[in-house]
């Protein structure tokens, strides 16, 4: 945990029991504590802006809680009709109303233009977004709602967003993808083409495989006696390596994964997108025979994988008369991938701090994957074998019904029924 993240959820922990001078003094006794750089690392970390901080700052002076130079009090003038209350920080009244107070309608504005812009860790319930706070303030201003970058940088952060993931080592490095941007504007055209239309949008991906045994897992969870596990993660000892693929439902706002026991590969994958579809997909959407997948540039599921091309369109599109438009994230893109935020991350919540003994232990906490915007989650269990390497040649990608798109073609195809 960053140094950053501690005194977050510290300050969350205590905010509610205290007022804003006692929240100003806190946080000024955190940044004096820290040193060179801390008005700034606390103002990030607790959403007070700096200025509130050096006022703290003065007043802790004022007080006497650290060494300074005498400082000369103010002549206190008495104002009358003003209601002295030692338990009162403001005059009734004092202070500006929020920007949300005086203009409701820009919290749903946000989030609407925050709906292609989220990423998320699949792993936990920390997200970001992907544009500049001036990027979201000419947005908001252009739709008649203006606001500074304060206030903005306020609101995502009362919504659950943060502008920047945790920082990572550096490692190899990725090559320059000029057309980063261009891809996810035609990602969100896509969306709003598909959505208008009344067509299925799914967002699919492969989950972190997951060791089945009385494994430890990270996590606390209420229990009145800690649980005992095994005190190695050794694979050797695990009843099977489970492997959980993820299917969204964008519109509906519904998640079906489902667990294989043998290996990841783009078979698996297309097989499991047809069975959601035999089961669910052509029943939810009778009336089209057009489905948008958003998927990684890699993996099973890759840009550049032809075992996944050539099974999209025998075991999806042949066997259900089914045109399938497929649109990739940018490498280094994936937690733009709507399942690692909207599904994997509940997931892991769920079931953070609790052994995987078994499967059905996994199938349960994944059916029981709750969340207060309404999220569902089925769970099927694949016992098929997937054999590692299928080869497909040029030649069999060259036969396919497969037609790329004039904007990044090398991200975005649709495959037609033959």
């Amino acid at each position: 945990m960053s140094e950053i993240d501690a005194i977050r959820q510290k300050y969350e922990m205590l905010r509610v029991a205290m007022d804003e001078r006692t929240s100003r003094l806190w946080a000024a006794s955190e940044s004096l504590a820290i040193g060179r750089g801390g008005t700034a690392m606390v103002a990030e970390a607790t959403g007070l802006s700096q200025a509130t901080i050096c006022a703290g700052i003065r007043e802790l002076e004022q007080l006497g809680s650290i060494p300074t130079t005498p400082v000369v009090p103010r002549q206190q003038v008495a104002r009358p009709n003003r209601v002295q209350s030692r338990d009162r920080i403001r005059r009734p009244g004092g202070g500006r109303k929020l920007t949300e107070i005086k203009d409701p309608a820009i919290m749903p504005t946000l989030e609407r233009l925050l709906t292609n812009e989220v990423a998320g860790d699949p792993m936990s319930d920390r997200r970001w977004v992907r544009s500049s706070l001036r990027q979201l303030c000419k947005w908001l201003k252009e739709d008649g709602h203006p606001a500074a970058p304060g206030v903005v940088s306020r609101l995502l952060k009362k919504m659950g967003y943060s502008l920047k993931a945790n920082e990572r080592k550096q490692g190899r490095s990725r090559p320059n993808c000029p057309e980063r941007d261009e891809q996810f504007r035609y990602v969100a055209s896509q969306r709003e083409t598909f959505t208008a239309a009344g067509c299925p949008i799914i967002s699919v991906d492969t989950k972190k495989k997951e060791l089945i045994g009385n494994f430890e897992r990270k996590g606390k969870t209420w229990c009145k006696k800690a649980e005992e596990v095994d005190e190695h993660n050794f694979p050797s000892a695990a009843e099977c390596k489970a492997v959980p693929f993820g299917i969204y439902e964008l519109i509906r706002n519904k998640g079906h994964v489902y667990v294989g026991v043998s290996n990841d590969t783009p078979e698996f994958a297309v097989v499991s997108i047809a069975k959601w579809w035999d089961m669910e997909g052509r029943v939810a959407y009778p009336r089209t025979d057009r489905l948008l997948i958003l998927a990684d540039g890699g993996g099973s599921n890759g840009c550049h994988v032809r075992a996944w091309k050539c099974n999209l369109q025998a075991l999806l599109s042949d066997r259900f008369d089914l045109t399938v438009t497929v649109c990739h994230y940018p490498t280094g893109c994936s937690k733009w991938n709507p399942v690692e935020h909207r599904l994997f991350s509940f997931i892991s919540k769920n079931w953070e701090g609790k052994p995987l003994r078994s499967l059905e232990i996994m199938l349960g906490y994944i059916r029981g994957t709750k969340t207060e915007t309404g999220l569902k989650v089925t769970s099927y269990l694949d016992e098929d074998f997937y054999k590692k390497s299928v080869p497909f040649s040029h030649k069999d990608v060259d036969q396919l019904c497969l037609k790329t798109h004039d904007a990044c073609p090398q991200w975005n195809y649709t495959i037609t029924p033959r």
